[in-house]
């Protein structure tokens, strides 16, 4: 017996399950839903530290670079660059930009003429060389002091300074879920690039000064960012945080460690972010904050995308925390939880039992002389209780009940077998008469469709046989008066005859329809490429009328237990009803396969398939009753109904598939059973 059914016949179970249920299935549900809400809020409060982790690096980045920016501008206005260039002495002029280009803190700086040649550079820039292609000098000379994040070639970097050229220079480091990479480094690299117009003492611009600091390997930006939002004290559980400046995806300053357990602490410089970040921030733009695993282990991670002056997404900031200390003190949050509710709930059911005990016990004495009274013992009562409550009352009720059914046991009896005998009769005369008014319905519906389509068929044979008939005798009679003249056209006089015989055989099989006991077919072997090139050459004539395309395939060798001229009869009419389903034209497919079941092989599977107009849902069920059509006054509703007719009497069927717009296709099941075809 299972728990619900013993639930079900037992008072007590009932009692227990009450009792129980709140404590073993609502409050484990209510702490799972806790749980899940808890550590989901949790998760969102990390997602919101990360956020204005992320908030405070971008920042200090801003900071930055308006920091560069901002010196930049003052240089280009200051009376010392000014001295310098009054002086005319281009050595003078590349010693200043050098000893500048230190107290500023930058890694290169260039002076430009009015159209943008160098005057002067602090690295090996050669004097001459053009930079009016640089959108910011650009800007510059139009008086306009910018500042933005570009990326250099090592081409360009080792022109300014080949000591640069060897900063940027990185080599990537296989990582796992990254994006697939061919290159073996990365020798780009990422300059805060800034601008400013450099006027003279008569307001005239004379040029503009150029600066830029490259952020490849520039441990002191990640480490000051770190500093500034990580500080000491600042992530409780042991979790300590990172930051990360990406070019593209690859780490080109990072304070986040290759292996945390090593001595040397290397950091991960040239290690790829995975493609799920990737795709988000890079491709498409977006902020990712998440947990992501970087590097080696699981952080609660923030990234987002740095443009260039162009506005494309060149690279990435990013910071985090390691996530492994959160989730264990969640962990061992829940752990207590759940600790503290398993105990809670072993002691609250021991005393829930306790007290369900006294209120069942009654119950059961109850039931224990409900059951002794049926089992024929009629002297058995509850007796006296110690309980005192409703249930006790109840008890006493019970005895008195029992007692007073017994006085009438006997007169009830006597009743309930007059009452019985009475109904039993009515039921039978009942049941009888139903019965028999059923069969005479069913009887008298089938002899009225019979007698209609047997009087249909009749007239119809009768009107089609006479034509026929004339139709053959002119056609002999034109073989006999024109003789060997009609030799040039024997073989439509042939095709003539063959329609004339298939005519005969549509009003027999009309017949069949409407008698189909007094009609059998001759079985012989039949294979589907003969029978869809004899059915297409039948209907060339309406495939000519319209643009339809053929598209024939058989799948299949095997051959067909099944009279020819019946099979050829049930393929013409599919393909005639799926060329009028296109009347502008479409694609009809013909297609042959081999039928199986469960491995067993069946027979072939013929599919006729048209991308014509479909067939309405509701009209599905009824595609294949007599007289149904949906073509109105234009067709009899006969067709497919003799077709299934025809193939059902081989103990094949006819399916359709179709949706309204999208076409219908209908397939024939047929045996290769050749048990009972002549060989």
């Amino acid at each position: 017996m299972t728990i619900l059914a013993r639930i079900q016949s037992s008072v007590r179970a009932k009692l227990l399950a009450l009792v129980l249920l709140p404590l073993l299935v609502v409050l484990p549900a209510l702490l799972a839903i806790l749980a899940i809400w808890g550590g989901q809020a949790y998760d969102q409060l990390l997602i919101y530290k990360v956020r204005s982790d992320l908030a405070v690096a971008n920042g200090y980045f801003e900071h930055v670079q308006v920091g560069v920016g901002n010196e930049v501008e003052m240089l280009a206005a200051s009376h010392r660059l000014a001295s310098t260039l009054a002086t005319h002495d281009r050595f003078a002029l590349a010693d200043f930009l050098k000893s500048t280009r230190q107290s500023l803190r930058v890694d290169f700086l260039h002076l430009v003429d009015a159209h943008g040649r160098v005057l002067g550079s602090s690295g090996r820039l050669p004097q001459g060389v053009s930079l009016d292609d640089q959108p910011i000098v650009q800007g510059a000379l139009g008086g306009r002091a910018m500042t933005v994040l570009d990326i250099f070639g090592p081409e360009q970097l080792g022109a300014v300074d080949p000591n640069l050229l060897e900063q940027a220079r990185i080599p990537i480091v296989a990582t796992r879920n990254a994006v697939p990479d061919v290159r073996k480094e990365e020798n780009r690299g990422m300059v805060i690039h800034a601008a400013a117009p450099v006027f003279g003492d008569d307001g005239r611009l004379y040029g503009a000064l150029v600066g830029g600091l490259l952020l490849n390997r520039n441990l002191a930006f990640v480490d000051r960012i770190n500093e500034i939002i990580y500080s000491p004290g600042s992530l409780p559980f042991g979790s300590h945080g990172t930051a990360t400046l990406f070019l593209d995806d690859v780490r080109i300053a990072t304070n986040v460690r290759l292996f945390e357990d090593s001595e040397k602490q290397e950091r991960a410089i040239g290690t790829r972010v995975s493609s799920a970040v990737r795709s988000t921030v890079l491709d498409r733009g977006e902020t990712w904050l998440d947990r992501a695993f970087v590097v080696n282990d699981w952080y609660v991670s923030a990234y987002q995308p740095l443009t260039d002056s162009s506005g494309r997404h060149i690279g990435m900031l990013y910071v985090g925390f390691l996530e492994a200390p959160f989730r264990a003190i969640k962990q061992q949050v829940l752990t207590g939880l759940i600790g503290i509710f398993v105990l809670a709930t072993l002691l609250a059911t021991v005393l829930s039992v306790k007290w369900a005990r006294s209120i069942f016990s009654p119950i059961e004495r109850m039931h224990t002389t409900m059951n002794a009274i049926e089992n024929g013992n009629a002297s058995a009562r509850v007796g006296s209780l110690s309980s005192q409550d409703e249930v006790g009352e109840l008890a006493a009720h019970l005895d008195r009940l029992i007692d007073r059914q017994q006085a009438q046991n006997e007169e009830l009896r006597r009743w309930g077998t007059e009452l019985d005998a009475k109904v039993a009769e009515r039921t039978a005369a009942l049941a009888s008469s139903n019965l028999e008014l059923r069969e005479a319905q069913r009887r008298l519906v089938m002899s009225e469709k019979l007698a209609a389509i047997g009087e249909l068929t009749a007239g119809v044979a009768h009107e089609i046989n006479n034509p026929v008939a004339v139709i053959q005798g002119n056609l002999d009679v034109l073989r006999e008066v024109l003789g060997e003249q009609t030799a040039p056209v024997q073989g439509e006089l042939k095709l003539m005859d063959d329609q004339v015989e298939r005519i005969r055989l549509i009003v027999a099989k009309l017949l069949q329809f409407a008698r189909p006991t007094e009609f059998a077919g001759y079985m012989e072997i039949v294979f589907p490429r003969e029978v869809f090139s004899d059915s297409l050459l039948l209907v060339g004539h309406l495939l000519k009328r319209g643009n339809i395309t053929i598209d024939q395939r058989i799948e299949s060798s095997r051959g067909i237990a099944i009279n020819r001229n019946e099979l050829q009869q049930v393929i013409i009419n599919l393909l005639v009803n799926a060329i009028q389903a296109m009347p502008d034209g479409g694609e009809l497919s013909l297609v042959a396969r081999d039928w199986d079941e469960n491995g067993v092989p069946q027979g072939v599977a013929l599919s006729v398939s048209d991308t014509g107009i479909g067939i309405l849902p509701e009209n599905l069920d009824r595609i294949f009753d007599p007289f149904f059509s949906t073509k109105g006054q234009g067709g009899t509703g006969l067709g497919l109904s003799v077709s299934y007719g025809l193939v059902e009497r081989y103990d094949g069927r006819i399916s359709v598939e179709s949706s309204l717009g999208s076409g219908a296709r209908f397939t024939v099941w047929v045996h290769s059973d050749f048990s009972g075809v002549e060989m």
